[in-house]
């Protein structure tokens, strides 16, 4: 019926290589679930500088909004990144769900979580840093700059949350392994 557990160990090829072959299987692009997210926010932090108010101001266009030190620009500006950062957890979050049958999925996730952290810091300094180079001089604290920190933690949060609901709700819809039960 069933070998002991000693047996199981040593008989047949081992869970991570191919049988045919004898070539290791297992996924070894763990590091990308870091790597990846945290790279991007290279391009997110672009991005936020080249949408936001008070950086080349791309969305409103309103010239008024355009001066990093104008105090109606700080909230909007707080909200532009929000937004891109929670665009890329829900991004993230749907990309590990397409792998959540492969094993190793809480490592995946939890590296994707770390590294969508590491991703809105990039993102913010690299904001900062493009307002330095490319836009207009100003005094420290008064330019452009993020006012609300929390707002960096929506990608990790967003990735965590999304990645949870849809394990849960693809937990929902299957059906027992069992035999039915008898009436």
């Amino acid at each position: 019926m069933t070998k002991p557990t000693s047996n199981l160990l040593v008989s047949g090829p081992a869970g991570d290589t191919d049988p045919d072959t004898g070539t290791d299987t297992r996924d070894r692009t763990w590091w990308l679930w870091l790597a990846v997210p945290a790279a991007s926010g290279v391009g997110l932090g672009l991005a936020w500088w080249l949408l936001a108010p008070g950086g080349l101001n791309v969305i409103s266009g309103n010239p008024a909004l355009a001066d990093p030190t104008a105090s109606a620009g700080r909230l909007p500006r707080d909200l532009v990144l929000a937004g891109l950062l929670l665009l890329s957890g829900c991004f993230t979050a749907v990309l590990l769900d397409s792998m959540v049958r492969r094993p190793g999925h809480g490592l995946r996730t939890f590296l994707a979580v770390l590294g969508g952290a590491v991703g809105a810091l990039v993102a913010w300094q690299v904001g900062l840093l493009a307002a330095q180079w490319w836009g207009p001089a100003s005094s420290g604290s008064d330019g452009f700059s993020l006012r609300s920190v929390t707002a960096l933690l929506l990608w990790p949060g967003a990735t965590a949350l999304v990645t949870f609901l849809l394990t849960l709700f693809s937990l929902m819809g299957k059906q027992p392994e069992g035999p039915p039960l008898a009436p």
